[in-house]
């Protein structure tokens, strides 16, 4: 004789499985389809929490992971096109002028969006990776079930007193993308940040380090840089005054000048330093002690100092060999200075006495 089918399903259900879940009476749930492929009533029941809230943790985790990935690609992608420079067709005849006329300064001006693409890419990277993976977070927490009202409120709340506390470092940072933004000066520039001046050795969102002369290093903030004067950009011009007596044929002088300059300017050495002829421009300025006679010469930003340096002491030796004299020690200070030694000898004989 059969038993019914009620008892075949009663005794099944008090086998290993356990006993029947009561979602299997909507076929449609996962409680009732682990059920009908598995035939375990405790996998069944509690398959939301063993399989479901797994399943979609490693699928919010997967797609952020997936997302950030192409948003690095997307960016990587688009600062690469910056950084070599993809120029519109209307444009290229214009860069192409501006190769031929100056080809250095072509490419200083290529390297430096180079090195500025390199720098937003990282800010844009870093932006998209703290977005996604907050986000992500935030979903992960969702479906552990925590409450995300407080902790919502509470980041609100700790972001304003953030935002009150923090008001400098939020200006230094908001100071700092606009400096790489607008490149305004970049790693091997020397600038001039009013209270510190010298070479610069990393541009960051917060400080800008940079090292003088002397070898000390400076740290300035961001949001407290006023004005900036960049000594690396585009051309250098020197400009040498050359003092000289008042009794001076100052265009003869200033013929000196410019065969001193010009000189310079042939030599092969310097042809790639000199960037355009130089100009003996007379007499700049007068005064009580003598007369400033300027000459000045365009050179390439690295070189400044040493075209200086070059020209000054040719100017020196040129002026020796063609007898021009430098202006002579006024006589009143002459005198005040032997009139202030002859005190300080006297209060030293009295001292002494």
């Amino acid at each position: 004789m059969t038993a019914p089918p009620s008892v075949v399903t009663a005794a099944a259900d008090t086998g290993l499985g356990g006993a029947a879940p009561a979602c299997l009476s909507d076929p449609t749930t996962l409680c009732a389809k682990v059920y009908e492929l598995s035939g375990v009533g405790w996998l069944a029941t509690n398959a939301e929490a063993l399989i479901e809230k797994p399943a979609k943790i490693l699928l919010v985790v997967v797609v952020a992971f997936v997302v950030r990935l192409l948003l690095h690609r997307a960016i990587r992608r688009l600062t690469d096109r910056t950084a070599t420079g993809s120029m519109p067709t209307i444009l290229r005849p214009w860069r192409n002028r501006a190769r031929a006329a100056d080809p250095d300064g072509v490419e200083t001006i290529a390297q430096r969006r180079t090195q500025r693409a390199e720098a937003i890419g990282s800010v844009l990277r870093s932006i998209a990776s703290f977005v996604v993976m907050g986000i992500a977070v935030v979903l992960v927490l969702g479906e552990l079930g925590v409450n995300l009202a407080p902790i919502i409120a509470s980041a609100g709340v700790v972001g304003v007193a953030l935002g009150f506390g923090a008001q400098n470092l939020v200006k230094d940072f908001i100071a700092g993308i606009g400096i790489i933004l607008e490149d305004q000066y970049g790693v091997g520039d020397v600038v001039d940040l009013g209270e510190a001046s010298g070479t610069v050795e990393a541009v960051g969102l917060r400080i800008t380090r940079l090292r003088d002369v002397n070898g000390v290093v400076w740290y300035a903030r961001n949001g407290e840089i006023l004005r900036v004067g960049n000594k690396s950009q585009g051309y250098a011009q020197v400009v040498i005054d050359m003092p000289v007596a008042h009794d001076t044929d100052l265009e003869r002088c200033r013929r000196v000048m410019q065969e001193v300059a010009d000189a310079l300017y042939a030599e092969e050495d310097w042809a790639g330093v000199l960037l355009a002829e130089p100009e003996s421009l007379g007499v700049e300025l007068i005064t009580a002690e003598g007369v400033a006679m300027r000459v000045q010469v365009r050179t390439t930003n690295a070189d400044q100092w040493r075209v200086g340096r070059e020209l000054r002491m040719r100017l020196k030796e040129r002026f020796a060999v063609e007898g021009i004299r430098t202006p002579p020690p006024l006589v009143g200070a002459v005198s005040g200075a032997a009139v202030n030694g002859a005190a300080a000898n006297g209060a030293t004989a009295n001292g002494a006495r």
